[in-house]
């Protein structure tokens, strides 16, 4: 292990402990560096990767502090790689999703309110004059409340980071594929019915058919 990577590893181990705790600030640079016997460049190089990932937020100026370590932030950085890697790795991409989304549909069965149910109907039902870029925005709220409502928010986090990178693949599928407005209004319809029915392994099967539908889509024109 490197001195920085050893560096990262204490300061970690530090914020896990609770030495520092979200929003807290790191002791002076001089102070950190002598209490974790590396110099005062390895500490900088440890705390620019951290800050990279969001987990320290350097404030010029300021000093560096504890960021909030809110999953949404931390996943930021995954996002990022995501999209980078997006046209090559779509397909690892949406079958993530085809694990964890149907994980999510099904909690979200078991714990949607009436009035949250009645407004995922509403994403459901595109306006017939629809176009492809609306269905999308609406699909992306639709899945996203969904996502919310699981109650997990380390999950939502993941499925919103996921869900971007796969907004082309979506979009093409809309404008080439014959019937794909009809039948992602269709599938979500019957996702909204078994969350309606708090039936958690009827909204868990068809979430995994929705996504999977996708993936085939996209396997089909990528050969």
């Amino acid at each position: 292990m490197s001195v920085t990577d050893d560096a990262i590893a204490r300061i970690k181990a530090m914020i896990v402990s609770g030495d520092l705790r979200p929003g807290s600030r790191l002791p002076r640079e001089a102070d950190l560096a002598a209490e974790l016997g590396v110099s005062r460049n390895s500490l900088r190089e440890a705390v620019r990767a951290l800050s990279l990932v969001r987990i320290l937020d350097v404030r010029q100026g300021d000093g560096t502090y504890v960021s909030s370590l809110e999953p949404n932030s931390l996943l930021d950085a995954m996002s990022f790689l995501l999209e980078f890697h997006q046209d090559d790795s779509v397909l690892d991409i949406l079958g993530v999703r085809r694990i964890l989304e149907p994980a999510a549909t099904a909690l979200a069965a078991q714990r949607m309110s009436e009035a949250e149910i009645e407004h995922l109907r509403t994403l459901a039902e595109p306006p017939p004059s629809s176009s492809v870029t609306d269905l999308l925005a609406l699909d992306l709220s639709f899945h996203a409340a969904i996502a919310t409502a699981s109650g997990n928010k380390v999950l939502a986090s993941l499925l919103d980071s996921l869900s971007m990178p796969t907004t082309r693949a979506r979009i093409w599928r809309g404008i080439t594929e014959e019937g794909a407005f009809e039948r992602t209004v269709a599938e979500h319809r019957g996702i909204c019915d078994a969350i309606a029915a708090h039936d958690p392994d009827l909204a868990h099967a068809r979430a995994l058919a929705h996504v999977a539908g996708v993936m085939e889509w996209l396997a089909r024109a990528a050969g």
